[in-house]
């Protein structure tokens, strides 16, 4: 029987190849993902331990923490007097103090260098023979002055600067120009990853990350013969409460644990792309074998009749299944490896600079590839392997094609009807509740609607596809009223065809409008909100957190600039409770931002009043006259009178707004995230240039005008679509092997019906056009149903979140919606390009003759 199952693999070559393609994109996502991510943890881990080569003990100061009372306690980081205790430590070979925090170079355009979230500044640290084992210089030498710095070579490189050249270089405030005094390579992760290093003398990085005197770590090496745990047991009672210490090697092993913490993101998203092409090739696999056993109806009869028993004739078919699922998985798998390395080549290519190093096929990944292709391959073949063992003999030898009978039919309506009875009461169910909870439960009903939409497709087809019955003929005539009484013929296959189709618009459509219309009320939001010409911000990536005070100072003082508005962010306390406020310049807040009132005057901020947003003021059962006993960072209390309610405007500002002045006075350092500027006579090319002149051209700030600010909001929202399309097309792919298979079995069974047609004057090409019909009238069923679900899941997620979105309002996108309907087109035309031709082929006396 296996010999049997073998050459009946090898006897249907085209059906095998729509399969193993089914079973190989899946596997190879998954083998490629598995590849990819094993490889960057690998480089990562190795790129991180080479950073502490050589240290055996890394100390870290947490900095300053607040007491009960709000008071910072201790000192801000470790002091020169412990560091020098530390050296002194018995079986301590040096000791090197470390200050680090964000600084980006422009280059000659002003233009970051670097990605912004790996651009920092730290101090050269030379040891006694002058050199800090950090950095080993090919050009110049390390800074001596306070006006001069060093640059790793690949920046030095990217801006064309050599030593002696003075290079711009950016903060969290104005740009200061430094002389570049060196050049040097290093093994840090940050800048191999393709940030920027900028070394600064130990006295201007203390004064401007942390505080002279002070460093945040301190890199102990070891003499030879003494034990890291033994250097690091010495050191510990040294340190003063606020810092810890630990030996390179577990530095080194956490944070390798943590590289691969930080992978999970970006490797569920890949298997989530491969689980889907998975759960739809499900379908093509289930339609091939149901064809396949079909075509061999008669000869399996004739096995069963010459002494094959049941099982036997099952396991046959199960083992062409075991064939075509482990050649799926090997091609899979060597596809997957080859994905691997164009991922890692393209994020090369985009400037994400990865550690090199050899790819690593572990052996689970070889194992979850065989796996994978052989399970779902075989799963697929059950049912039909089972329905194939019932066949009596005699009645397959008499019919080839043995229609479901209207019992098994009836019971999978019934079945499909209270599964889809429970999604919508589920769904429902969540549109009642709202928020987080309510979206649980539709996540839960979609699961079941979805499954039942899956089991009732042959019942819901007869009616879909013959709404569409009387345009096709109107247009196509005979051909049109043929492809649609061809679609019904078989109402199981065609559910099965249409059913990843289905799959892949419910998701993309339900997700397409629930991104659109969040987009139009961001857009809306900021339209209705923002009344300034400029926002000022650090860069998107750049991880120097908030502005300095001095970029609001130096705006101010430019000419053409008259208004300008810091928003900080802070917060107090209120009993147990933080409350998040957005600072704001009372006097000028009415120029740039346009916050409705509800009740009060936000006039009221400018006499240390506080205003409250509307959702806030409910949950808090706050109004206009309330007092608030609060507690500031500085642990100073103060009584804060609310003299405005407002309308929410999330995203923009927080839940309360007070004066920049009463937040400032109890706050050391202000976190500043965005200045509101408006220029005299407007937003204009010539007025952004006085903006970015007022900053020193400043390569690590961005200057937004109001359009900027909308396609920054909604970007997220445009990356989550762009994924979403890129399942759709996955999706469309796996469907047109769907309906090849379709048609190919269609065109088989109706070989003798095909014949006749042409005997009674239907030429070649209308019997092409038929076919083609068909598989577009497929397509078409499959597409409408999803994107009807899509619209109505969307529906129900979008009503849990009118009140975290304001403005929220359904809006459908009849463009990209009749596009999903064209590409549905689009996919039965071209899947109907082989079988058409079959069909149009035909010799005519020979298919009248076809039993």
């Amino acid at each position: 029987m296996f010999r049997t199952a073998l050459r009946n693999v090898l006897a249907h070559k085209a059906r095998l190849l729509m399969t193993v393609l089914a079973v190989t994109l899946g596997v190879a996502f998954v083998s490629g993902t598995l590849v990819f991510t094993d490889t960057l943890k690998k480089s990562l881990s190795g790129q991180a331990a080479k950073s502490y080569d050589g240290i055996a003990v890394s100390v870290s100061s947490y900095g300053q923490t607040r007491g009960d009372n709000g008071q910072k306690e201790g000192d801000p980081g470790i002091s020169q007097q412990t560091l020098d205790k530390v050296a002194g430590t018995a079986g301590v070979a040096s000791v090197s103090g470390r200050i680090s925090g964000f600084a980006g170079v422009g280059d000659e355009n002003g233009k970051l260098l670097g990605q912004g979230w790996s651009n920092k500044g730290s101090n050269f640290a030379p040891g006694k023979d002058g050199k800090d084992p950090r950095s080993t210089f090919t050009e110049g030498a390390g800074p001596v002055g306070a006006d001069q710095i060093a640059l790793d070579k690949e920046t030095a490189a990217a801006g064309k600067y050599k030593v002696g050249d003075k290079v711009r270089v950016a903060t969290n405030g104005p740009v200061k120009e430094y002389t570049l005094s060196g050049v040097f390579t290093t093994e840090d992760g940050e800048v191999k990853a393709g940030g920027s290093l900028v070394l600064f003398t130990t006295p201007a990085a203390q004064q401007m990350y942390l505080k002279p005197g002070f460093y945040q770590e301190l890199a102990v090496a070891a003499k030879a013969g003494t034990s890291a745990d033994k250097l690091l047991t010495d050191i510990k009672p040294l340190l003063g409460k606020n810092a810890t210490a630990q030996t390179g090697a577990v530095l080194a092993d956490q944070q390798a644990k943590d590289i691969e913490t930080n992978m999970g993101g970006m490797s569920n998203m890949l298997l989530t792309f491969a689980g889907i092409s998975l759960f739809v090739g499900v379908f093509l696999i289930y339609n091939t074998f149901t064809m396949l056993v079909s075509q061999r109806t008669r000869e399996l009869a004739l096995l069963r009749a010459v002494g094959a028993a049941r099982g036997q004739v099952m396991r046959s078919v199960l083992a062409e299944a075991l064939v075509i699922g482990v050649i799926s998985a090997v091609i899979g798998l060597v596809t997957g490896i080859g994905l691997a390395i164009g991922m890692r080549s393209a994020m090369n290519a985009f400037a994400a600079k990865l550690p090199g190093g050899d790819l690593v096929i572990a052996p689970s990944t070889i194992l979850a590839a065989l796996v994978i292709g052989v399970v779902v391959t075989v799963v697929a073949a059950v049912f039909p392997a089972w329905r194939t063992g019932r066949i009596a003999p005699v009645a397959a030898m008499g019919s080839a094609h043995l229609p479901a009978s209207s019992k098994s039919l009836l019971l999978r309506n019934i079945f499909g009807g209270i599964l889809s009875t429970i999604g919508f009461g589920l769904v429902f169910l969540g549109v009642s509740q709202g928020g987080g909870d309510g979206r649980w439960s539709i996540g839960g009903g979609a699961f079941f609607l979805l499954l039942g939409l899956i089991v009732l497709l042959p019942l819901l087809s007869r009616p879909v596809i013959g709404a569409l019955r009387p345009p096709l003929q109107k247009v196509f005539g005979v051909p049109g009223k043929l492809a649609a009484q061809n679609a019904v013929r078989n109402p199981r296959r065609t559910a099965v065809t249409a059913a990843s189709l289905a799959i892949g618009l419910t998701l993309v459509t339900s997700l397409s409008v629930l991104g659109i219309t969040m987009g139009k009320a961001i857009d809306r939001l900021s339209t209705d909100k923002i009344k300034a010409d400029y926002r000022v911000s650090m860069s998107e990536g750049v991880r120097a957190g908030g502005l300095d005070k001095s970029v609001a100072e130096a705006l101010a003082k430019a000419p053409g600039i008259t208004d300008v508005t810091p928003v900080a962010e802070g917060s107090f306390r209120v009993g147990d409770s933080f409350r998040g406020a957005s600072g704001v310049n009372a006097a000028t807040l009415a120029n740039v931002l346009s916050i409705e009132t509800v009740s009060g005057s936000l006039n009221s901020l400018g006499k240390g009043e506080i205003a409250v947003a509307e959702k806030e003021a409910k949950e808090r059962g706050l109004s206009v006259g309330s007092t608030l006993d609060a507690r500031f960072d500085d642990g100073q209390k103060a009584a804060l009178k609310v003299g405005a309610v407002y309308k929410d405007a999330e995203g923009l500002i927080s839940s309360y707004l007070i004066d920049n002045k009463v937040l400032g006075a109890h706050s050391e350092e202000e976190y500043v995230r965005y200045v509101y500027v408006n220029t005299d006579g407007g937003a204009s090319a010539a007025a952004e240039k006085k903006v970015v002149d007022a900053l020193g051209k400043n390569p690590a700030m961005t200057v937004a005008t109001q359009q900027d600010m909308r396609d920054e909001l909604g970007g997220v929202i445009n990356i989550a679509l762009n994924i979403m399309y890129g399942l759709l097309g996955m999706a469309l792919i796996i469907s047109v092997l769907g309906v090849v298979n379709t048609l190919a079995m269609s065109v088989f069974e109706r070989t003798q019906e095909i014949g006749m047609l042409r005997a009674i004057g239907l030429d070649r090409g209308r019997v092409k056009n038929m076919i083609r019909l068909e598989a577009v009238v497929i397509s078409l069923f499959g597409a409408i149903l999803g994107v009807g679900i899509g619209v109505f899941l969307a529906w129900a997620v979008g009503s849990t979140l009118t009140e975290t979105i304001p403005g929220y309002a359904l809006v459908l996108p009849w463009d990209r919606i009749g596009i999903f309907l064209l590409l549905a087109a689009v996919v039965g035309v071209l899947a109907a390009m082989w079988p058409a031709r079959s069909a149009a082929r035909l010799n005519m006396l020979t298919a009248i003759k076809t039993e």
